[in-house]
């Protein structure tokens, strides 16, 4: 690891000051820290926010605004998570190690970095790592790559599980920034498709920090999270499902649906929703739904099998959620 500066923020303002000229914010430190012992990122400064007001889960607008510094534990244990949003809490324990969840923040989860084994080497070329050196995993091993809305330069996916139940949430992520100003956004529009500019995996600019989540109020309905993995624990999902279906005399009165481990970011295809809703359950209607999902799905070779896996992954996850209607 390379010498760096180390600032223990005393408020937001001068945190956001500091990191706006460069330094990064670390609070449990899970992704940053193991990156900056690969010199995959070597910032030359750290501001330490974990003594800012950032902590917390309120009952705020019907719903419940999440404190950034929660950590996943704790937001899997409040009650209020686990009564009224069981697929946040069931997500984040799908997750990590109960020692990573302890230590692992709200908005540090947010922020975590793909798991592209190209992007940990520094000694192969990786564009995100490095903008113009190349995509390794392009022709290379991409097992765990994106099948959707990836680029010529890069294929990497996002790996988080809690930034799914979110987005099937329709959360909204807060953000403080160095003048002293918020602005607040749906977290679906938080992360980024790689484009031509795969180094930028969230629409934050420097000097901006995420200061909590806001969750909507409660919907009801059947919440499902279904992580499909090649060990029971500790692994990163191959294809992730987070649903929220409300029925209603037998029809879909509601869906929402967001994918992990597909594309460079949580995907959510609002076409999906609107097809599901209002319509009687049945094998066909789901087919429609992955045909939805998959119209433009690609294979890079070794990852071509997430396609169907996705397609059987999202049925049985609407088949449970509408009570085995179908």
């Amino acid at each position: 690891m390379r010498p760096f500066e180390y600032t223990r923020a005393d408020g937001l303002d001068r945190a956001a000051q500091l990191c706006g000229g460069g330094a990064r914010p670390i609070a449990g430190g899970t992704n940053l820290l193991d990156l900056m012992k690969l010199e995959v990122e070597t910032p030359e400064e750290l501001v330490d926010i974990n003594r800012l007001p950032l902590g917390g889960i309120e009952e705020r607008a019907g719903g419940l605004r999440i404190g950034a510094l929660v950590s996943n534990s704790a937001c899997a244990a409040d009650p209020r998570v686990r009564r009224d949003y069981p697929l946040l809490a069931r997500a984040i324990l799908a997750g990590a190690t109960f020692q990573l969840r302890n230590k692992a923040t709200t908005g540090g989860n947010l922020c975590q970095r793909t798991r592209c084994y190209y992007f940990y080497n520094i000694d192969q070329p990786c564009n995100k790592r490095e903008p113009g050196s190349g995509c390794s995993a392009i022709g290379g091993f991409n097992r765990i790559h994106a099948v959707l809305g990836a680029s010529d330069q890069c294929i990497a996916t996002y790996p988080g599980d809690m930034a799914v139940a979110l987005y099937a949430l329709d959360a909204t992520v807060e953000i403080a920034d160095a003048s002293g100003g918020t602005r607040s956004l749906p977290v679906r529009q938080f992360h980024r498709l790689p484009g031509d500019e795969p180094q930028r995996d969230n629409v934050l600019e420097p000097g901006e920090i995420i200061t909590a989540v806001q969750l909507p109020a409660p919907t009801g309905g059947m919440q499902i999270y279904r992580k499909v993995r090649e060990r029971a624990s500790y692994a990163f999902a191959l294809v992730s499902i987070g649903a929220v279906v409300r029925m209603d005399a037998g029809r879909i009165a509601s869906a929402a649906l967001a994918f992990g481990a597909l594309a460079h970011k949580p995907w959510h295809d609002p076409r999906i929703d609107e097809l599901l809703t209002g319509e009687v359950p049945s094998d066909a209607l789901f087919d429609r739904a992955a045909d939805l999902l998959l119209e433009e799905a690609r294979g890079q070779g070794e990852n071509d099998f997430k396609i169907p896996m996705a397609r059987r992954t999202l049925k049985a996850v609407l088949r449970e959620a509408t009570g085995d209607a179908a």
